[in-house]
């Protein structure tokens, strides 16, 4: 009885050492069971059902994908002819290489279905760019505010607050930006005056507002409006 009493022990140890994963208890139960101890007696001692160790000895060997349907390494085109993923992975290098450099995978594979004909979906793509190391950064979409008044405002009529917004645009023959600058009524969102140019400071705001009074006028006008 003691030898056994020792044999026990040494059973049980293994199964406290740092929760052991399933492959591991099963591994140690096999180990036991094969020396001898009945199969209830040393489950029962690594806490593991009989169901689930017969089902993980039965599915050794098998061989087990991690989910999803297995690749099948070509695609069709309209014609139904397979393509080969390397035919496809040397059309993205090509595209990447030429006129698609800036081109995401979506875009990809709006080509590849125009330009070769390919019947193929942008996951595919999307795959086989990863693959290739060719896939662009993810762009970052930029949290818009939304527009708000100052609190202590209420506009109820025409000419009591007005605000200002810049905006610019690209001139390619030149090679440079022209800006727009305008006064606008929040009231009703009328342009009250604008100044078009290539620059954009504040003495272009002050000017626009001269223009529009008179170098008297706008200055009684501006703690009151804006």
């Amino acid at each position: 009885m003691r030898g056994k009493r020792i044999r026990d022990r040494d059973l049980k140890r293994p199964a406290k050492k740092n929760q052991p994963t399933l492959t591991d208890k099963v591994e140690i139960a096999s180990k036991w069971i094969n020396r001898g101890y009945r199969v209830s007696f040393v489950l029962r001692i690594i806490v593991l059902s009989r169901s689930t160790y017969y089902y993980f000895l039965k599915s050794q060997g098998k061989r087990r994908y991690g989910g999803g349907r297995p690749i099948k390494g070509y695609s069709y085109n309209r014609q139904q002819e397979p393509v080969s993923d390397e035919q496809i992975k040397a059309w993205l290098k090509e595209l990447i290489e030429g006129e698609g450099y800036a081109y995401g995978y979506v875009k990809l594979t709006i080509i590849l279905k125009y330009k070769y004909g390919l019947i193929i979906n942008k996951k595919k793509v999307y795959r086989l760019c990863k693959e290739m190391g060719i896939l662009k950064p993810q762009r970052q979409i930029k949290v818009k505010h939304p527009r708000r008044l100052a609190r202590n405002r209420i506009v109820t009529g025409p000419n009591q607050l007005w605000e200002t917004d810049i905006k610019y645009g690209y001139i390619a023959d030149e090679g440079r930006f022209f800006y727009v600058l305008s006064i606008i009524d929040v009231f009703d969102r009328s342009i009250i005056d604008y100044h078009v140019g290539l620059s954009c400071e504040a003495r272009h705001a002050v000017y626009t507002l001269k223009s529009r009074y008179g170098n008297a006028g706008w200055i009684k006008m501006l703690p009151n409006r804006l």
